[in-house]
């Protein structure tokens, strides 16, 4: 009953949550002088009818709370630039392109969870080794080198180069081209992840009960695995929401240098143009995944501690 109760409370924080996030972006979207209809050769009557055809003449509360009334029916409006009259919900997920964008980002999760949880495990095992000192050598530059900075040493290497790699990634259908883009998203995030189990670890490594195992001449691998490594998820468990929604969302910008047709194009190309409608789509849509994403996670918590008291932390 308690983890209903708090699912309750956290799905009511949520819906809070992304109409404060639509809100914020819808009015500072609108703040930024100038119209999305104004060009060279634009007059003012043009840009007057252009924005009473898409009610962007009315006060911008009135404007909010259509965009509101619209989304919930399930339209977001059409696109003002882009592609003139098209529905928004079309733009996002037409042609697969959310999809693509939420496939590249799911295999970059999951190659960024294989691999810095055993890698983790492993320095904390061997802590103050030769092993322990490389890899968190190599897991600080992997968090401090921006993807895009990865992106360009790879497709000038791979691909320019050696040729080993495609150089356009396209719509993702050749299994190779895969590589660099999963490996420039993967690589921060299992870096933090080894940080995150390699300190969780080394916490869980001290405590009594493990002490008391190996006394028992409990083997080290069940030690390891089955004993301290399952309390020393919860921190990577917590990492996981956040981390989900940074690929993805990096994702737009790595999709822009591999010209990858995701989501990404279309997100950068509508703030460029001031496309507002698309603008706004993308930006709740990325919004809602987070949300969704921080709900499973803090549920999650139970499911991996039945000890926390999820009743008194949603409070």
């Amino acid at each position: 009953m308690d983890l209903f109760v708090y699912t309750l409370k956290r799905i009511a924080v949520s819906i809070l949550t992304l109409l404060l996030v639509s809100a914020i972006t819808f009015f500072l979207m609108n703040a930024i002088p100038g119209s999305p209809f104004m060009t060279e050769k634009s007059t003012p009557e043009q840009i007057a009818l252009a924005n009473a055809k898409y009610g962007l003449d009315k006060p911008l509360p009135i404007q909010y709370l259509n965009y509101i009334k619209n989304y919930l029916k399930g339209d977001m409006g059409v696109s003002l630039k882009m592609q003139e009259g098209t529905a928004v919900t079309k733009i996002l997920f037409g042609q697969g392109k959310f999809a693509l964008s939420i496939k590249l980002g799911l295999w970059a999760l999951f190659f960024s969870v294989l691999i810095g949880i055993p890698l983790g495990v492993i320095s904390a095992y061997y802590r103050g080794k030769w092993i322990d000192s490389l890899l968190r050598v190599i897991t600080t530059m992997g968090i401090a080198m921006p993807s895009f900075v990865v992106a360009t040493l790879m497709l000038f290497e791979f691909a320019v180069e050696l040729h080993i790699l495609p150089v356009q990634s396209d719509s993702l259908t050749n299994p190779a081209a895969y590589i660099m883009p999963v490996i420039t998203l993967a690589l921060g995030p299992a870096s933090r992840i080894v940080k995150l189990t390699r300190t969780s670890m080394l916490d869980s490594i001290s405590q009594d009960y493990i002490r008391t195992a190996r006394a028992k001449g409990v083997k080290t691998k069940v030690v390891l695995f089955k004993h301290a490594l399952r309390n020393s998820l919860i921190p990577v468990i917590t990492y996981l929401g956040p981390l989900t929604a940074g690929i993805i969302t990096g994702a737009l910008v790595v999709e822009q240098i591999f010209h990858i047709p995701g989501l990404g194009n279309y997100f950068v190309t509508s703030i460029l143009n001031r496309d507002y409608p698309v603008i706004m789509g993308t930006t709740v849509l990325l919004a809602l995944l987070i949300i969704v994403m921080n709900l499973i996670v803090d549920i999650a918590y139970k499911l991996v501690d039945p000890r926390i008291n999820i009743t008194k932390k949603g409070a």
